[in-house]
């Protein structure tokens, strides 16, 4: 029986910590990856049963990788191992380097991912069938596993069709990554992916994403997010629920967090409000947010209540180093409570 069953690429991520990339001598190891990041919480904050379908190069790093996956408590049975030729020709692990910036340095990631073992998925080489008739509640996927290669397209559709005629709720988040459709298509292409995949999905995270022709067509302030939430859901009539994080980053170490919703059945509806949320690593947040969510919806909350599970979730990812969470239940309860920090409605 799993709980929470996600599809996608898990990298390994390089920290240099509180330096730079280009001068330090030392980095600390985490795992990570988009859709990955949110079994992961569901796993070790909400205490769910996750796991992860994805493929790495049967190597010492592709073990390493395993190891971390393992420490963090998601199922790795399902990962399957794609024979290492001795120099990646064939197939290789991707790798992420990121610092987490301050101040007024932003953020930088140099992701090191072309032709690694998990884009090399073709559809017909997972039984969906079998898997997602064994007893799985929720599958989740996005728009990071979609844009790595024109094969990993394929496979999330004929997974998430899978889901569907087996009853498993589906989630989707585009996140989109404009170094992995360059060449291929560029943001149209990803988009008109995106609205193909999201088609299957009673849940759509990240969900402005999809508002405006293209990615990072139109910004969307704060006033207009309910019309935006609006203008998605005429392009996805079977979503059941659409949620999106609301950002605005003073600096890399101060971010006014909220979120947001839209359903059928309650309309917009605005999640908490935490304004100067001191950030340590914002990486991962967004994920995280995925993740609270699901569980509460998995839960029978409310789509107000979720809402605060995800932006509680998302905000205390932020506090720690790494892209997965190291918050506990308790300490998400208690900050929806008004605890460490003040959740405003």
């Amino acid at each position: 029986m799993i709980d929470v069953l996600a599809l996608g690429e898990v990298m390994l991520r390089f920290d240099p910590g509180e330096g730079r990339i280009r001068t330090t001598r030392t980095f600390q190891v985490w795992e990570g990856g988009g859709e990955y990041n949110v079994v992961r919480g569901l796993r070790r904050c909400f205490g769910l049963r996750t796991a992860v379908v994805t493929a790495l190069a049967d190597n010492a790093v592709g073990r390493l990788v395993e190891d971390l996956v393992l420490q963090g408590g998601v199922d790795t049975s399902l990962i399957r191992w794609v024979p290492d030729d001795g120099i990646g020709r064939t197939a290789r692990n991707g790798l992420n380097f990121v610092e987490r910036g301050y101040g007024v340095r932003g953020a930088l990631g140099v992701s090191d991912r072309a032709h690694t073992a998990v884009a090399q998925l073709r559809e017909g080489d997972i039984d969906w069938d079998v898997l997602l008739a064994s007893g799985v509640r929720w599958f989740h996927t996005g728009g990071i596993f979609a844009g790595l290669s024109d094969t990993t397209v394929e496979v999330a559709d004929e997974a998430m069709a899978a889901a569907r005629r087996h009853g498993v709720t589906v989630s989707y988040d585009p996140n989109y990554r404009p170094s992995l459709w360059a060449g291929r298509g560029g943001a149209e292409r990803a988009r008109e992916v995106d609205l193909r995949l999201a088609r299957h999905a009673d849940v759509v995270v990240g969900a402005l994403g999809l508002a405006g022709p293209y990615p990072g067509a139109v910004r969307v302030e704060r006033d207009e997010v309910a019309d935006a939430l609006a203008e998605v859901a005429g392009r996805l009539p079977s979503a059941r629920v659409l949620a999106t994080t609301l950002r605005t980053v003073p600096s890399a170490g101060v971010n006014d967090w909220s979120s947001a919703a839209w359903s059928p059945a309650t309309g917009f509806v605005a999640g908490p409000d935490l304004s100067g949320l001191q950030v340590l690593d914002r990486i991962g947040s967004g994920d995280a947010f995925a993740a609270g969510l699901v569980h509460g919806l998995l839960t029978g909350a409310s789509l107000e209540r979720a809402l605060a599970y995800g932006t509680a979730h998302g905000a205390l990812v932020m506090t720690t180093p790494g892209d997965v969470s190291m918050a506990s239940l308790a300490e998400v309860e208690a900050l929806m409570a008004g605890g460490s920090a003040a959740v405003r409605r």
